[in-house]
């Protein structure tokens, strides 16, 4: 088969995939623009460029993680398989379908928990990570303003426990671990992303909001605070809570970071001053 061939059959999906995020785009801005409007705070507003490399991101972020990671998790399937003991997956495998998505969402939050931190906490990957943090006014698009390896990276992960254990594989039954673990994930993600000065009072205990995540956009101090994505008991249990009653005055990074979406995705190859 030649190469054309391949990219011609590859084509119609590529383009239903386009079609369908488009959609989800219209819904979102439909949601999320008036209630940020009315309840987020007010900002001076974002650039055409920045707004077209969000509008990037939002794609390529939707498009390239599975592509890139349908190998290694089929790889991570195989060797859990043959290193696991049977009794492991066999357990697992006997629990009713509601306790399996239980478990693995709880799996994979704590996988992404630390993925997440890692990203801070270990420079290199932190190059990549920075991207998402270089977002100076918080929206609704500034979660899906990832660089794809900082997206990899923190799949990864959330999705290689599942995958070990057996809770996430081939098959309808174990496709639903990880698709409902990154559904869930994206969805609540654009959520506290946005411009919402909303508090919950003590749901805050239970889920991630706009004002946890918020702090952990913040420019200064709290910066390596609040790595959880929906359970911010993570972030208590491994010391790294912080959400107090008011809001962080400025969020992004310190380092200069290209606007363009093709500046942000060379931006962690480069160096400092061949970004300014």
């Amino acid at each position: 088969m030649s190469l054309l061939h391949t990219v011609q059959m590859q084509l119609p999906g590529i383009a239903v995939d386009v079609l369908r995020l488009g959609l989800w785009l219209v819904l979102l801005s439909v949601i999320f623009v008036p209630l940020e409007r009315y309840f987020g705070e007010r900002h001076a507003g974002r650039s055409r460029t920045e707004l077209f490399s969000d509008l990037g991101f939002y794609f390529l972020s939707s498009l390239l993680p599975a592509i890139l990671l349908a190998a290694p998790l089929a790889l991570v399937a195989v060797a859990g398989q043959r290193l696991l003991p049977d009794a492991i997956p066999a357990t697992l495998a006997a629990l009713p379908l509601w306790a399996k998505l239980l478990l693995g969402l709880l799996i994979g939050e704590v996988g992404t928990y630390w993925g997440h931190r890692l990203s801070h906490e270990i420079p290199w990957l932190w190059r990549y990570h920075a991207v998402h943090h270089s977002t100076e006014q918080l929206y609704f698009l500034a979660n899906t303003r990832t660089h794809p390896v900082d997206m990899v990276v923190t799949r990864l992960f959330g999705l290689t426990p599942l995958y070990l254990l057996g809770l996430a594989g081939p098959g309808a039954t174990g496709s639903a671990a990880p698709v409902l673990l990154l559904l869930l994930g994206t969805v609540w993600g654009f959520f506290i992303h946005a411009n919402l000065r909303w508090r919950f009072g003590p749901l805050e205990w239970l889920v991630a909001t706009p004002a946890f995540h918020h702090w952990h956009h913040s420019k200064l101090e709290h910066i390596n605070r609040n790595y959880a994505s929906t359970l911010p008991v993570l972030d208590r249990l491994f010391g790294t809570h912080h959400l107090p009653r008011e809001w962080p005055s400025a969020c992004g990074i310190e380092a200069v970071m290209p606007r363009t979406l093709t500046g942000q995705l060379k931006a962690p190859f480069m160096r400092q001053n061949e970004r300014e």
